[in-house]
């Protein structure tokens, strides 16, 4: 069962609430409460390399154990790197859809996102069970991701990637940006 919150509820995220075109509705599995925990989005290349997953995985350690709820997008990479070693330490972590609740199968990590929510993160869409997992729809739900975090670290991303589009946002939402660039040579 999916429940869902409304833009003027009381559970709905006052970061969210204050960005451009904020979702109406969030459908969501999970703990409700994460929504106002602090939170940091973390984004970056679906092929990272050895260096730059040691790299996120000791950054999101250090920032899950102190409290910090890790944000990302349940794709192949970072993301995944992310939202795992969150858990891993014992922290939480919110997945955010680019499809609706009805298509999970779609998912590249079925696993994964249940996972998260059986060890108390949340996983949420903007999107109603029936919507696929589209490419179009990424670039929409990256607004999510960077308006409920305080800010947002970049692994290894190409210019042009969602992970991009997702540090846009944070500039635009006026929250902090990090990145993790490739190592060269």
């Amino acid at each position: 069962m999916t429940d869902f919150i409304e833009k003027d509820d009381v559970n709905y995220p006052e970061l969210l609430r204050n960005i451009t075109s904020p979702p109406k509705k969030l459908y969501y599995k999970g703990d409700i409460n994460l929504l106002k925990s602090p939170s940091l989005a973390v984004v970056g290349s679906r092929d990272l390399t050895e260096y730059g997953r040691h790299i996120e995985k000791i950054f999101v350690n250090h920032v899950a154990r102190r409290g910090v709820t890790i944000v990302s997008g349940l794709a192949r990479g970072a993301d995944s790197v992310a939202h795992k070693e969150a858990l891993d330490v014992g922290g939480k972590t919110i997945g955010v859809l680019g499809g609706g609740f009805g298509k999970i199968s779609m998912l590249n990590d079925v696993k994964l996102y249940e996972r998260i929510i059986n060890e108390g993160g949340l996983v949420i869409s903007e999107y109603e069970n029936n919507i696929l997992f589209l490419s179009k729809n990424f670039p929409v739900r990256n607004r999510i991701i960077a308006g409920l975090a305080l800010g947002t670290l970049v692994v290894e991303a190409k210019h042009r990637s969602g992970s991009g589009i997702t540090a846009k946002f944070s500039k635009k939402f006026g929250r902090k940006t990090f990145a993790l660039p490739r190592k060269t040579g």
